[in-house]
């Protein structure tokens, strides 16, 4: 058995409310003989005649009285279902949105976009998980909701992105080290030892291929994962670490910050996202927070 035409449902709901083939075909801007065609469609897929003559005018079969009680719900139903979602109520929110970001991110700026959250939509909870590469699959597969970072090539084509702030290198040593007294040259950095941050262990990253340009080579004596774990060997030894500046204000804490005897091209740091979330109400408000507290400075 074929499956009915669904289109006929807005048909078949303006005929039986109007009762006349030449009111309904007015409404639905049709010509007479369009109507009736689409009425002889009706009955022949209903199995009913629908509306029969009366004298000069049309009346309603059984079938057609019953049918009228439905119809309509079900047109109005299908609208409701086709329209776009409204804007949600933040305060009405109850859902949790996990977020995948790298070391760093969430000591900056996650204080901040709980406070926003939490004033906003009360019971509404956040789950921050690390990012340990930047593989798109969490992202589709929807283990995540959204996802901070530099996009690369490893990013799925599909992919949403939104430039969250702009970021520069910088380096970073303890209090007291030789490197926060007096200008830091070209020199005097170089010749200091180095904890270099790469995620898949390789000895040189970024920041030494910045240096290559210039003629210019660090002494990495470690190497780790995170930018946390860099700064953290850094508060607690000689060793001087090289992190983005904004993304790691909230680990840099007492520590002394300078610029590089260098030029490193900035960075642009990014809010990504599934395309399949674009449209969704809850999503969009929480895109939203996090573009505006990433905007603003501390």
């Amino acid at each position: 058995m074929s499956r009915p035409d669904l289109n006929l449902l807005t048909t078949l709901d303006v005929l039986l409310t109007e009762g006349s083939v030449a009111r309904a075909a007015v409404r639905l801007k049709l010509s007479p003989s369009a109507m009736s065609r689409t009425l002889a469609r009706l009955r022949e897929t209903t199995g009913d005649p629908l509306l029969v003559r009366a004298g000069r005018g049309l009346v309603p079969t059984p079938r057609a009285r019953e049918l009228r009680e439905q119809v309509g719900a079900v047109v109005q139903a299908a609208e409701a279902l086709l329209v776009p979602a409204e804007d949600i109520e933040p305060a009405q929110l109850d859902r949790m949105f996990t977020i995948r970001s790298a070391e760093g991110f969430v000591e900056t700026f996650g204080p901040r976009l709980i406070a926003r959250v939490a004033g906003e939509a009360p019971r509404v909870r956040l789950c921050f998980v690390q990012k340990p590469d930047k593989d798109s699959t969490p992202l589709r597969n929807e283990a995540v909701d959204l996802e901070t970072g530099v996009v690369g090539k490893a990013t799925g084509p599909e992919v949403r992105a939104q430039a969250l702030f702009r970021d520069r290198f910088v380096g970073v040593v303890r209090a007291g080290h030789p490197l926060a007294r007096g200008r830091v040259t070209a020199s005097r950095y170089t010749r200091s030892r180095h904890v270099a941050v790469s995620r898949e262990g390789r000895p040189k990253g970024i920041v030494d291929h910045a240096m290559l340009a210039h003629g210019l080579e660090r002494d990495a004596v470690a190497t780790v994962s995170g930018f946390s774990t860099a700064i953290a060997l850094a508060r607690s030894t000689d060793l001087v670490a090289t992190v983005p500046e904004r993304h790691t204000a909230g680990l840099r804490a007492g520590m002394h910050t300078f610029r590089l005897p260098f030029a490193m091209d900035e960075i642009t740091v990014s809010l990504l996202w599934h395309p399949r979330m674009d449209a969704d109400p809850g999503h969009r408000w929480m895109r939203a927070c996090v573009r505006e507290i990433c905007s603003a400075r501390a």
